[in-house]
């Protein structure tokens, strides 16, 4: 062999050389673009997840001040309730219709026998 028959060889051998490396280049970059566009899906997701979490902690907060202004009403309702059973123990109206019922019915009776009196005379 000649140092050109060896020379060509190895011309043809560098040919192929940069092929394959633009090959394995364009894969990379073909695999680096897919990532970044899959990064920048992940990060817009994250981004609206983020904002997601944000919604729920307001709403969480609002809930929370909804809570707590319902449990103070609720707590004035008790004030008001025990004030006005007070009320009426002391104006003597804290009877239950039962009660009530019969105290009138004793009254219709004294009623009567006081008429019946005043027919009499």
């Amino acid at each position: 062999m000649t140092g050109q028959e060896n020379a060509l060889p190895l011309q043809e051998y560098l040919r192929v050389v940069p092929s394959e490396l633009e090959i394995v280049k364009r894969d990379f970059e073909k695999r680096s673009l897919e990532l970044g566009k899959k990064i920048e899906q992940l990060e817009e997701e994250k981004m609206k997840l983020g904002l997601d979490v944000d919604i729920y902690k307001l709403e969480a907060e609002k809930l929370k001040k909804g809570k707590s202004k319902t449990e103070k009403d609720l707590d004035g309702l008790k004030t008001n309730y025990k004030r006005m059973r007070t009320s009426m123990r002391t104006a003597g109206l804290e009877k239950t219709s039962k009660q009530w019922r019969q105290e009138i019915k004793e009254e219709r009776a004294k009623a009567d026998q006081w008429e019946k009196k005043f027919q009499d005379a």
